[in-house]
């Protein structure tokens, strides 16, 4: 099962990212961010399970990712997905970082925010 600190260990050995902790009042809530554009790609949180509408007591981890409205759409509501946690609902979805998710899909969705929020090369003009 993927964690923070090995969500934060992928992110810097693949990307070069170093989190970001910008509020003094949640600092545990890294932001992930690319070094050229400082567009956010990612924010991983430690929220209380019923902020979230969960059952149960206690805090879990969640990402938020950046992905096309109709990614969005198709994983809104999927077992270990849901809105997005205080970030656009339309561009953006929270994955529960608790083992209702697959490694793989995580890591795959995370790649997909990366590439949305890159710097776009300019076409050359011939």
């Amino acid at each position: 099962m993927i964690d923070r600190k090995a969500l934060l260990e992928y992110v810097a050995d693949q990307y070069g990212t170093e989190p970001e902790y910008l509020w003094a009042s949640y600092p545990s809530y890294a932001v992930l961010r690319h070094n050229d554009n400082t567009k956010w790609y990612g924010i991983i949180m430690d929220v209380p399970r019923e902020k979230l509408g969960l059952d149960g007591d206690g805090i879990v981890d969640i990402l938020d990712v950046k992905l096309e409205p109709l990614e969005v759409d198709l994983y809104r509501g999927a077992p270990g997905f849901l809105p997005a946690y205080h970030m656009s609902k339309t561009n953006w979805i929270t994955i529960l970082l608790d083992g209702s998710v697959e490694d793989d899909l995580i890591l795959e969705l995370l790649h997909k925010s990366y590439d949305l929020t890159t710097t776009k090369q300019k076409k050359k003009r011939g």
